[in-house]
C-alpha cells in the first residue's frame, strides 16, 4: 500500500520526524513510520483521530489523538501534519469524528453551574452591593461638590437638548420667573430644606421635568404647555423637590456609573455589546427609579397638603400622561422607569378627597406669565 509523506511531532521534544503514512481502511487505522522514530510503526485508530482547528497552515491538516488526559480538552500531545490533498479527502470520508470537540464528562454541567454562579455574583453586585455603596457615597459627598456637579449636568443637558441652537434653551422672561418663584415660596414655606433650590425652564417641547444633583430643578416648556393649570405644575415641582431632598439624582448617577462599568467588563464591546451595556443599565436604573418615584410622589402629596394646593391637579396631570402614553407618545422620563400613571393619578385623587379647603398654586395672571415664560 503506497504511503505519503508526513511530519510527526511527539509533543515531548522539539524534534521533527519525517515519516511515511498509510491509511489502513481494513484495520480502521492510520499507520506511519520513519527512520528517526526508533520505536517502530505508530498506529492511530480512525475513531480517535481529531484535527487541530487553530493550525496556521492553509491546505494542510494537523492530526492528534483523543486521549484520556486532565486537560480541558482531552488530547494526546503528539501531532501529525499532512499536506497531501487526496489523503486528506480520504481521511475526512473515513473519520466522521475528525472535527469533533471532546470534553470531559460533566464539563457542560460545570460550565452551567459556574455560569449561574457568575450571573448570581454580578446580580448581587448590581442590585445589592452597588446600590448600598452609591447610597453611602451620596451621603458622603459634600453639598458644595454636589451643587457644582449638578450645574455641570444641567449645562450638558441644555447643550444636548438644544443642539443647533446658539442662544441656549433657558427661558428668561422676568414675569414668568417671578411667578415660578412665588410658586416655590408657596410650596416650601415653613420647610427646612437641605438645598437652596435653583429653578430653570428650558424651551423644549418634551413633557418633562427633572432634578439634577445639588438642588437644580429644570422644567421643560412642554410640561407647561400640557399642564391643566398651576396646581399640576406645582405637583410636578413638589415631586422634583422630593428627589432633591433625598439626593436621588446623585445616588442614581453613582449607580449608573458603577453599573455601566461592571456591565462593560462583563459583556465587553463586541458586536452589539455597547448597546447591551446601555440597555442593561437602563433596565437596572428603572428598578431603582420606581422606588424613588413612589417616594417622591408621597413627598409631593405631603407638600401640597401643607401648602393647601389641590392634588386633583396632580391627578389630572397623570391622567393626561396616561392618555399620551396610550397614544404611542414616548415620554422618556415617565415610562418604564416610573410607576403606572393611572396608579399615580388614583393616589392623588384619594388624597384630594381628604384635603379640605385649598387655593390655586398661582393666580390667573401669574399662571399666564409662567405659561409664556419662553415667549
Amino acid at each position: 500500500m503506497p504511503g505519503v509523506a508526513a511530519r510527526y511531532f511527539d509533543g515531548q521534544s522539539a524534534g521533527r520526524h519525517e515519516v511515511e503514512l498509510v491509511l489502513d481502511e481494513v484495520g480502521g487505522q492510520l499507520v506511519f513510520d520513519g527512520p528517526t522514530l526508533g520505536d517502530g510503526p505508530h498506529h492511530w485508530p480512525f475513531a480517535r483521530l481529531r484535527t487541530q482547528r487553530d493550525q496556521a497552515r492553509k491546505g494542510g491538516l494537523t492530526l492528534m489523538l483523543h486521549a484520556a488526559t486532565d486537560d480541558e480538552a482531552p488530547r494526546d500531545p503528539a501531532r501529525l501534519t499532512l499536506n497531501d490533498p487526496g489523503s486528506i479527502a480520504r481521511l475526512r470520508r473515513l473519520c466522521p469524528d475528525l472535527d469533533k470537540r471532546d470534553l470531559h464528562p460533566g464539563t457542560w454541567g460545570r460550565i452551567v453551574r459556574r455560569g449561574a454562579l457568575a450571573v448570581a455574583a454580578v446580580g448581587l453586585i448590581l442590585f445589592v452591593i452597588l446600590p448600598r455603596m452609591a447610597d453611602t457615597m451620596a451621603d458622603l459627598i459634600p453639598i458644595e461638590r454636589e451643587i457644582a456637579f449638578g450645574k455641570a449636568v444641567t449645562a450638558q443637558l441644555e447643550q444636548a437638548l438644544g443642539a443647533g441652537r446658539e442662544d441656549g434653551l433657558t427661558c428668561d422672561d422676568p414675569a414668568g420667573h417671578a411667578a415660578l418663584a412665588r410658586m416655590l415660596v408657596r410650596l416650601t414655606e415653613g420647610r427646612d430644606l437641605q438645598y437652596d433650590l435653583q429653578l430653570r425652564v428650558f424651551d423644549h417641547e418634551m413633557v418633562n421635568a427633572f432634578a439634577a444633583p445639588g438642588g437644580q430643578v429644570v422644567i421643560l416648556r412642554g410640561l407647561l404647555d400640557e399642564a391643566s393649570g398651576p396646581d399640576a405644575v406645582a405637583a410636578v415641582l413638589a415631586h422634583e423637590i422630593g428627589h432633591v431632598e433625598r439626593r436621588d439624582a446623585t445616588r442614581h448617577a453613582l449607580r449608573a456609573a458603577g453599573s455601566a462599568g461592571i456591565l462593560s467588563m462583563v459583556l465587553g464591546d463586541v458586536t452589539g455589546g455597547a448597546f447591551a451595556v446601555f440597555l442593561g443599565e437602563q433596565l437596572i436604573q428603572s428598578s431603582y427609579s420606581r422606588e424613588a418615584e413612589t417616594r417622591a410622589d408621597q413627598f409631593a402629596l405631603e407638600m401640597l397638603n401643607a401648602a393647601r394646593v389641590d392634588s386633583a391637579g396632580m391627578a389630572e396631570f397623570f391622567d393626561h400622561l396616561g392618555e399620551m402614553e396610550g397614544g404611542g407618545l414616548r415620554l422618556p422620563e415617565y415610562l418604564a422607569s416610573h410607576p403606572p400613571s393611572a396608579d399615580r393619578a388614583e393616589a392623588a385623587r384619594r388624597n384630594a378627597d381628604v384635603q379640605g379647603a385649598t387655593m390655586p398654586a398661582l393666580g390667573d395672571q401669574d399662571w399666564q406669565a409662567l405659561k409664556t415664560i419662553c415667549d
